[in-house]
């Protein structure tokens, strides 16, 4: 058997299994690639990470999902949820675990750690581009991650391998299948400045018009949960009088802005709204998303399992969740067999070019 080997953290675990799966069928062996290991707590809260096999010699794919805020430990007599800094230090503690005995170490964080806080503006800190490079420093060999909220954070390590992958074919697949839609009366709406080229590549890839986008006035005076909160939407762009619409953004945190701009559209006079983003977190309860599908302001939600998904939300008829698990396994062996990833980066199913056509 190859020496391919996957170190599937906690916060990852029904993921990394089906990835296992996959990868198990590519390489025709029935025997598991997954390492076990201890993510061990003390009852002070300090934890240690223990390797329970051998990774010498072997290519090494750590799998981690620091948004996953179900796991928990019991810190002085209390549970105490992991949060994205418990998860992003339990990674280093793995690094550690490893010592560079393995041949190579590749780590794959989809949601990258910190990303969010990716530039620095005035006196604070830089938390992605520090872990990026401490990742370096313990012993990483080659970043995977998907549709990071910024490309340009790969500038910390400008001598590393970083590899930025779309899960576009993944949930336009799954949206094409599961809706009858015709695009000429499909536009692709971007929620604001940010996701306009991420609009524009989905309406590419389905053959349909961009519609516009939303510019977000916001109170500069003000900070809330870290961000200044928005005063107004003001739509630019075409006339959305009984279109179906897609509004398309790299995540979805508490929902408000997606919200209010499907609201807007509404007014609008639009017809059928979708909602499709790579990360569906929920950060404030899916109430929220409740009230508005039963108020008629969104279709459909479509959503990965790139990142932890609660069961509630995935009992929702309105999220409906694309599987990115096969095209992982795809990248891992082909990092793996040294192979080109060109073909996976522009790989298109009949399926999309079938519904362009349309």
């Amino acid at each position: 058997m190859e020496n391919l080997r996957l170190v599937v953290m906690e916060n990852m675990k029904e993921f990394g299994e089906k990835v296992n799966f996959h990868l198990k069928e590519m390489m025709n062996t029935s025997s598991d690639l997954i390492i076990p290991i201890d993510e061990v707590r003390f009852s002070n809260g300090e934890g240690k990470v223990v390797l329970k096999e051998s990774v010498r010699k072997k290519d090494i794919f750590i799998l981690s999902d620091p948004m996953n805020h179900s796991i928990t430990y019991k810190m002085y007599n209390y549970y105490n949820h992991k949060s994205p800094d418990d998860h992003y230090v339990d990674v280093i503690r793995t690094l550690c675990a490893i010592r560079n005995q393995a041949n190579s170490v590749s780590l794959v964080m989809p949601f990258l750690y910190g990303s969010r806080q990716h530039k620095r503006e005035g006196r604070e800190s830089l938390d992605c581009a520090l872990a990026l490079q401490e990742f370096i420093h313990q012993g990483v060999k080659n970043i995977i991650t998907f549709d990071v909220h910024d490309s340009n954070v790969q500038n910390a390590i400008p001598r590393s391998s970083f590899d930025n992958f779309y899960p576009t074919n993944i949930i336009l697949e799954k949206f094409v299948s599961e809706e009858d839609l015709e695009n000429d009366n499909l536009l692709a709406v971007s929620p604001d400045n940010g996701a306009l080229k991420r609009t524009r590549f989905y309406a590419n890839m389905l053959g349909c018009s961009l519609g516009g986008h939303f510019e977000k006035h916001r109170d500069l005076y003000t900070v809330v949960d870290g961000k200044n909160p928005i005063l107004e939407h003001e739509y630019i762009g075409k006339d959305v009088k009984d279109k179906d619409i897609i509004i398309v953004d790299d995540m979805i945190a508490s929902g408000e802005s997606m919200l209010d701009v499907a609201r807007e559209l509404k007014k609008r006079g639009a017809k059928r709204i979708y909602l499709l983003s790579a990360y569906a977190m929920f950060t404030k309860g899916i109430e929220v998303f409740d009230e508005a599908y039963k108020e008629g302001l969104f279709t459909k939600l479509y959503s990965t399992n790139l990142s932890y998904i609660s069961d509630e939300a995935k009992s929702r008829s309105w999220l409906s969740i694309a599987d990115c698990s096969l095209y992982l396994a795809k990248i891992i062996y082909t990092f793996h067999i040294g192979g080109s990833v060109s073909p996976i980066l522009s790989a298109t199913s009949k399926l999309l070019e079938d519904f362009a056509k349309k």
